[in-house]
């Protein structure tokens, strides 16, 4: 496994990423049992609505041939989101994945390649370089971060680690949680913040999951039903571009 630096421990230590492994330790002992069980309708209708999103945006935002393009994800969890982009045509070599717990990183390095490229530990001490990738990848990461000077810090490296003509790859929740005071929501004006010299093209996903659970367990189809009212999608799937010296917005 790919050490760069600071080890987990040390960078959960203290700070914003310290407070993360805690609130992720204490909302993991309240989960309900099989809340995120691939088989159920909720979650799989839910992941395929959002893979065909993703296909639309690869198209959008010109980035095929996707064999071709360096990807980092901050946030990785256990592998889920990379094995996707395999899926779709984008190779070992070309990713890494970045992951604070200790415990998912190394579930990451168990079910990902050997090609790609684990890094543990908080992202914002990684050294990656300027202009190292096409993709930069966060689904679901800002919205468990509450200290804003942090999300500052980590979308400016994030910014820096992007390529000119690339952009940052950005799936997240756009409203509070009221039974989860360990999240806050991201809305798009926030990404505008963190993002100010961003081309941002974006679209509203993902059925509000309490509704999903509820209506898929009388018929898995009536997620469609639902999700075709925008105002009951809870997440936005942003491709946030870098524009190239001399292009502008």
């Amino acid at each position: 496994m790919d050490t760069p630096g600071r080890s987990v421990e040390a960078n959960a230590s203290g700070g914003e990423p310290g407070a993360v492994v805690e609130r992720y330790a204490r909302r993991q002992s309240h989960v309900p049992s099989g809340l995120y069980d691939p088989l159920s309708p909720a979650v799989y209708m839910a992941q395929q609505e959002r893979e065909r999103a993703l296909i639309r945006l690869i198209r959008t935002a010109g980035l095929a041939p996707v064999a071709e393009k360096r990807v980092l994800e901050i946030g990785c969890g256990s592998g889920s989101n990379l094995l996707e982009l395999l899926g779709l045509g984008f190779v070992p070599e070309n990713l890494v994945a970045n992951e604070l717990l200790e415990e998912r990183a190394a579930l990451a390095r168990r079910r990902l390649p050997q090609g790609v490229r684990i890094l543990p530990g908080d992202a914002t001490g990684l050294d990656l370089g300027n202009d190292a990738f096409d993709v930069v990848y966060q689904s679901t990461v800002f919205t468990s971060l509450l200290d804003d000077a942090f999300q500052q810090e980590l979308a400016r490296r994030m910014w820096q680690w992007v390529k000119p003509g690339g952009g940052i790859l950005w799936y997240d929740f756009v409203f509070d949680n009221p039974r989860n005071p360990d999240v806050r929501g991201v809305p798009v004006r926030r990404i505008r913040e963190l993002f100010p010299q961003a081309d941002i093209r974006r679209w509203r996903v993902t059925l509000a999951p309490p509704i999903s659970r509820r209506v898929t367990r009388l018929h898995p189809e009536l997620y469609r039903v639902f999700n075709a009212f925008p105002f009951l999608r809870t997440h936005v799937l942003c491709w946030i571009g870098k524009n190239r010296p001399g292009n502008h917005v």
